[in-house]
């Protein structure tokens, strides 16, 4: 009995993993604390982003979603594959949300399976 017990414990607690705040050299804190690139963290970070895109890339979307945070905008495309799109800087979407901007953005193909394959730097939208 007391070895179920163990390994009840053992499986329930690696079932519980927080969210890392550093994804090599890039401060997962600060970037998903600065939503829609508002408050101008996000373009501070561009230079430790790119130095992790190999690392992103073939990763789910659902640990996409956990280490960037959810997307600022989640664009659908054709074939099931969609893009997570994080903007870079403050635009026109920091004060109207349903408008177009045209700031910097990161946008991330995710296949039709749900692995990121590219990831691009765009003025607004790809």
């Amino acid at each position: 009995m007391k070895v179920l017990y163990i390994v009840f414990t053992i499986i329930l607690l690696s079932g519980c993993s927080t969210v890392p705040d550093q994804f090599g050299k890039l401060d997962l804190k600060k970037w998903r604390s600065d939503r829609g690139g508002c408050n101008g963290v996000r373009a501070t970070l561009v230079p430790a982003f790119k130095a992790e895109i190999q690392n992103l890339k073939g990763k789910t979307a659902n640990t996409i979603g956990d280490l960037l945070g959810r997307p600022d905008i989640n664009q659908i495309e054709d074939r099931n594959q969609k893009f997570y799109i994080y903007f870079l800087e403050k635009g026109a979407h920091c004060n109207t949300p349903s408008g177009k901007s045209t700031s910097r953005s990161v946008a991330i193909r995710m296949s039709a399976i749900g692995l990121a394959t590219e990831i691009t730097f765009q003025n607004g939208l790809p």
